[in-house]
C-alpha cells in the first residue's frame, strides 16, 4: 500500500512571487519539499489586488475591506486544516489583531505549526504609508505564537535568541538563494565604467540615503553609475542614478551588472533583526559588499576578504574608492563572496536543515 504523502499548508501575508521574505524563506524550497514527497498548498492573507494597494498611502476603506476579506479566507481555511500535517506560518496569520487564527489552529485543531520570521517583528514597526495601523499590530502576540508553535524557524541568531525565551524548539534557518538555477550569474568586473548597486524594498530606501553624501563626494572625482533596484522609485536626486523597477524576472540579471554592492544601516534594535539578504544577493553574484557592521552583517561578510565594513564618511568613501580603482581586488573579493554563499547561504547547503522542520 502506497504511503500517504505529507501535506504542508503555507500561510503567508501576500500572493506568491512578490514578497522577498516569502520567496526566500519558503517558496525557494517548494521543489525540495516536492522531491521529499511533501505536498504544498499556499494560502495568502491578501489577494493580488489587496497586495497592490496595501503599501500605498491612504485608501483606508479599500485596505480595510481587503483585510476583512483576508480574515474571511483564514476562517474558511480552518475547515480544510485537518488534511495538513504541518502548517508553515510566516510572520503571522493576519497582519493586525490578536493571534486568534493561530489559537484556533494550534489549541483547538491541534495542528503542528512551524512559525517562521526574519525580522524583529516583536518591535512596533510599519511602513510610512501605514502608520495608523501601528496601534492594531499587536506585536505582543509574537511571543505567544512562539510559545504555542510546534517549532520556530528564525533567520539569524538574534531572532533565535528571542524565540528561545519562549520555545524549546528553535532552528536557525538563514535566508538563502539558489546559486545553481537563479543566482548563478557572475558579475563582470572588466568594465570601463563602474556601477554601484543597491537592491531592496521601498521601506529600506531610507538606509541608502545614509551614504548619498559619500556617493556625491565620489562623483566630484569619478564618473560612475548608481543602480537602485526597488519596487518604488526613490525620491532623492543624485547624478547618474539608474532606477530599475523590481521584477522577479530581472532581479538577478540587473543586479549582476553591478561591480559593488551597498548595505548601509543604522544601528538599533530593529536592524539587529535584519538577515542581511542584500549581502547574500551581492556575494552570490560575485559582487563585493560595502556595509555597516550591524546585526548579522559581520557573519555574512568576512572583513577585507569579500567586503568592507564602514562606520564613518571617511570609511565609506575609502572602501568604495578602493574597490572602484582595483579590478583585481573586486574579482578576488567577488570570488571569495560567492564561495561563502555557496557553502553557507545557498538552497543547496541549507535544504537538509530546512527539511528537518518537517519531522
Amino acid at each position: 500500500m502506497e504511503k500517504r504523502k505529507k501535506a504542508v499548508l503555507f500561510l503567508g501575508q501576500y500572493p506568491e512571487k512578490v514578497s522577498p521574505g516569502q520567496r526566500f524563506r519558503f517558496e525557494l524550497y517548494k521543489d525540495v519539499l516536492a522531491e521529499a514527497g511533501i505536498q504544498i498548498t499556499s494560502a495568502p492573507f491578501l489577494n493580488q489586488k489587496g497586495y497592490s494597494i496595501i503599501h500605498q498611502k491612504g485608501l483606508l476603506f479599500s485596505k480595510g475591506s481587503h483585510i476583512f476579506m483576508g480574515y474571511c479566507r483564514r476562517l474558511l481555511l480552518l475547515f480544510a486544516a485537518g488534511r495538513f500535517d504541518y502548517i508553515f506560518l510566516y510572520r503571522e496569520a493576519a497582519p493586525v489583531g490578536p493571534p486568534f487564527i493561530e489559537w484556533l489552529l494550534i489549541k483547538v485543531l491541534n495542528k503542528k505549526v512551524i512559525y517562521d520570521f526574519d525580522d524583529a517583528i516583536w518591535i512596533p514597526h510599519v511602513s510610512e504609508n501605514n502608520t495608523r495601523a501601528l496601534a492594531l499590530k499587536n506585536v505582543g502576540k509574537i511571543k505567544t505564537i512562539c510559545k504555542w508553535a510546534y517549532k520556530v524557524s528564525a533567520g539569524n541568531e538574534y531572532l533565535c535568541n528571542y524565540a528561545k525565551q519562549f520555545s524549546a524548539s528553535v532552528l536557525y534557518n538563514p535566508t538563502c538563494v539558489d546559486t545553481e538555477r537563479k543566482h548563478n550569474i557572475i558579475a563582470n568586473h572588466d568594465v570601463d565604467r563602474i556601477t554601484i548597486g543597491w537592491t531592496g524594498s521601498f521601506s529600506t530606501l531610507k538606509y541608502l540615503e545614509l551614504v548619498l553624501p559619500v556617493l556625491e563626494a565620489l562623483q566630484k572625482k569619478y564618473d560612475f553609475d548608481i543602480k537602485v533596484i526597488c519596487n518604488q522609485q526613490p525620491s532623492f536626486t543624485i547624478k547618474n542614478l539608474q532606477y530599475v523597477e523590481w521584477s522577479e524576472e530581472k532581479e538577478v540579471s540587473e543586479l549582476a551588472t553591478c561591480q559593488i554592492g551597498l548595505m548601509p544601516l543604522t544601528s538599533d534594535e530593529w536592524t539587529e533583526g535584519k538577515c542581511g539578504f542584500k549581502l547574500v544577493q551581492y556575494l552570490s553574484l560575485g559582487i563585493p559588499a560595502v556595509s555597516s557592521p550591524v546585526g548579522v552583517n559581520p557573519k555574512i561578510v568576512d572583513k577585507d576578504i569579500n567586503g568592507f565594513f564602514c562606520n564613518s564618511f571617511e570609511e565609506w568613501y575609502g572602501a568604495i574608492e578602493k574597490l572602484m580603482l582595483d579590478t583585481t581586488l573586486r574579482k578576488r573579493m567577488g570570488e571569495a563572496g560567492r564561495k561563502k554563499i555557496i557553502n553557507q547561504y545557498s538552497l543547496q547547503s541549507n535544504k537538509e536543515n530546512f527539511l528537518s522542520l518537517f519531522n
